[in-house]
């Protein structure tokens, strides 16, 4: 195992020589202590040290929050640590904020929206455009960033950056495809059609396991109507999505047109739900939190679109292609770490190739290599916090109680910190809790099933409708079972399904609207209707 890396004294000296950390204030700078509960020895690598070289006047290590086209610290100066999940050390503290910051960045928005709404979409269409190749041409420093405060290998991190950034190049693209229409008159002196018009200020609240894929799956749509928005995203992951609103002021977009609020939650929360200027509530994140702002959206009857909760099930039939069917799996349950929220959660084998396909999958996994995202070879990192680890614990242990048998991992790695062994569990039932429970975790639950009907029924037994997957070689069969299940996205054949040209979302409490292809534009624009009379006489 390569140890991982120090980010301590010296990438604090090269950062603040390189005037790369951008505070008012001594007391926000880098910390270089070393936190001791880790319970083995790091030295810092030469991927590490390089690290401070690459972001050299990049100006993209940013911590205080964008209002109106400036950088503000909190009004009271509170801050707030961000970690380096990998090594539990302090990377940087960013401006902790929270109402009062919120509700100016809420007027700047609002006045920004007279402007920006106006100009053509051919204009905003540009900004979109140059945003983009600036995001991709700083691909690797955002890639550094992402590993840096979210603990993903640093080559999934680089897949992010291309993948958020489509969402920002397919923006730019439909933004002047946003077409209205004409409807024929009932009566001969009536002219009839429909406009498409930006719906106004946007609050876009964003989860930490994908920090810049899931800002510019709502920002770009957003921009590219003609909106202007607030963007919250995870105190545990601020850093990308500010380094991603710095490229937008590079990019030329005007003062006010982005704006980021990062600290207090429920705080940023309340002022966004308060608001009249807000009109439309974008969330990515759990179905609990997700219920909250819709309650919330409720009093000023805010147009809202809802990303919440997964329970994905990978079903896997007797005439699947073995290896077709171990490789999907592998990407949709332990990719990032086994936290995505379209994660293979329940893995449903049918009982002729269970066996098979449990030892196919068993000695996979054995050959996944655990560590810090900047280790060679690396391809599962930390999970995001403790608290993760122990949601982890919790639910293989109620599963295990309950019958169920760990054939791999099943415990914290042995490097420490929030490292966890991918763990494979068989003997799973529907009733566990694992099966009812996002897990959010390298953990594959096998359950075993005897018939399509079978199938179907145990996947659609939960509250969830987001992701799926089939794995199969009949055709006849691959459209019954993706019509039968009840959830948003289905991959046949295929874990990795996420793309900025279709559509994703969920269905039941999986959430409401679309993000991403030409109709997740339509999230952010109001439909109206102009009647014309007298059209028959001058």
């Amino acid at each position: 195992m390569t140890t991982a890396l120090k980010f301590g004294g010296n990438m604090y000296t090269a950062l603040r020589s390189s005037k790369l950390l951008y505070r008012s204030s001594s007391s926000h700078l880098l910390s270089a202590k070393f936190l001791t509960q880790i319970p083995f020895t790091r030295k810092m690598s030469v991927d590490a040290r390089s690290i401070a070289s690459q972001l050299n006047s990049s100006g993209l290590l940013r911590t205080q929050g964008l209002i109106g086209g400036k950088w503000r610290d909190a009004y009271d100066g509170k801050t707030i640590k961000v970690y380096n999940p990998a090594t539990g050390e302090s990377i940087a503290d960013v401006a902790c904020m929270g109402g009062r910051e919120t509700n100016d960045a809420i007027s700047s928005a609002f006045d920004a929206f007279k402007s920006w709404s106006k100009i053509t979409a051919a204009e905003r269409s540009k900004y979109l455009r140059k945003w983009y190749d600036l995001l991709m041409a700083h691909q690797e420093k955002l890639a550094q960033l992402i590993t840096l405060e979210q603990g993903k290998p640093l080559k999934e991190s680089m897949g992010e950056i291309s993948y958020g950034a489509g969402f920002i190049e397919f923006a730019s693209e439909e933004a002047k495809r946003i077409y209205g229409d004409i409807i024929p008159a009932p009566v001969s002196d009536r002219r009839l059609f429909v406009l498409k018009q930006p719906i106004g200020v946007v609050g876009a609240i964003t989860p930490w396991n994908f920090p810049l894929a899931m800002i510019t799956r709502k920002v770009g749509p957003a921009l590219a109507c003609g909106c202007t928005v607030v963007i919250k995203p995870s105190e545990l992951t601020p850093l990308t999505a500010l380094a991603a609103a710095e490229l937008s002021i590079q990019a030329g977009i005007p003062a006010g047109v982005v704006n980021v609020v990062m600290g207090n939650a429920s705080d940023i929360g309340d002022a966004l739900l308060a608001s009249q200027q807000v009109r439309k509530i974008t969330f990515t994140g759990s179905t609990a939190v997700g219920k909250k702002l819709m309650a919330g959206s409720a009093e000023t009857v805010k147009k809202v679109s809802l990303e919440l909760g997964g329970n994905a099930p990978c079903i896997v039939f007797d005439d699947a292609d073995l290896d077709v069917a171990v490789k999907g799996t592998l990407a949709a349950k332990f990719r990032n770490s086994g936290q995505t929220c379209v994660c293979a959660n329940r893995i449903l084998v049918q009982e002729g190739i269970y066996d098979k396909f449990a030892n196919a999958l068993l000695d996979a996994v054995q050959s996944m290599k655990v560590g810090d995202g900047f280790s060679e070879g690396v391809v599962q990192g930390p999970l995001i916090n403790e608290a993760a680890v122990k949601k982890v614990d919790s639910l293989i242990h109620d599963a295990t109680t309950k019958g169920a048998k760990v054939i791999l991992g099943g415990k914290r790695h042995s490097l420490g910190s929030t490292f966890y062994e991918p763990t494979i569990i068989s003997d799973v039932n529907n009733e566990m809790r694992i099966s009812r429970e996002e897990a959010f975790g390298p953990v594959a639950p096998l359950l075993r099933f005897k018939t399509e009907e079978d199938a179907i029924k145990i996947a659609n037994d939960t509250n969830a409708g987001l992701g799926s997957y089939v794995f199969t070689n009949s055709i006849p069969r691959s459209w019954r079972v993706a019509e039968a299940l009840e959830y948003g996205l289905v991959g046949v054949n295929e874990g990795v399904i996420s793309t900025e040209v279709a559509p994703f979302g969920g269905v039941k409490q999986s959430g409401l609207g679309r993000e991403g292809s030409k109709y997740g534009m339509d999230e952010y624009l109001e439909i109206k209707y102009v009647c014309m009379g007298n059209m028959n006489k001058d």
